[in-house]
């Protein structure tokens, strides 16, 4: 199993973590924007508000909702860098690297797909 599953099973015990999910309109916008844009924002949300934490304070920069970005940035425990450190053992001291940025995309784009697939399990 490779580190973004493992990761993703350990965050489905997290009463908090576990508590995020996708509502119809976030559905709907992904629709509208396709996958590939909702990455897109996800890269760029990452490179502006986690890859240097020295012109922010630390776990104010992500919002609760207005973009499935932001509520999967929560669940995947990626939206500040003291979650990035607790629970991905990034550390904060230090721009992200590119292989860091990419694994913090994936892992949101991963737990935003399965959110995409639970959705059409239910529905059938």
């Amino acid at each position: 199993m490779d580190k973004i599953s493992t990761t993703l099973i350990k965050l489905k015990y997290s009463k908090f973590r576990n508590s995020f999910h996708l509502k119809q309109k976030e559905f709907q916008y992904i629709c509208e924007k396709g996958v590939e844009k909702i990455e897109s924002h996800a890269y760029d949300f990452v490179n502006k508000h986690l890859k240097d934490i020295s012109s922010f304070r630390d776990g104010k920069q992500t919002p609760m909702n207005g973009h499935p970005v932001f509520i999967a940035q929560h669940a995947t425990a990626t939206c500040c860098r003291e979650c990035l450190y607790k629970w991905h053992h990034i550390e904060k001291t230090h721009i992200l690297r590119e292989v860091e940025i990419k694994y913090i995309v994936d892992i949101i784009m991963t737990w935003i797909k399965n959110e995409i697939i639970n959705k059409e399990e239910t529905n059938d």
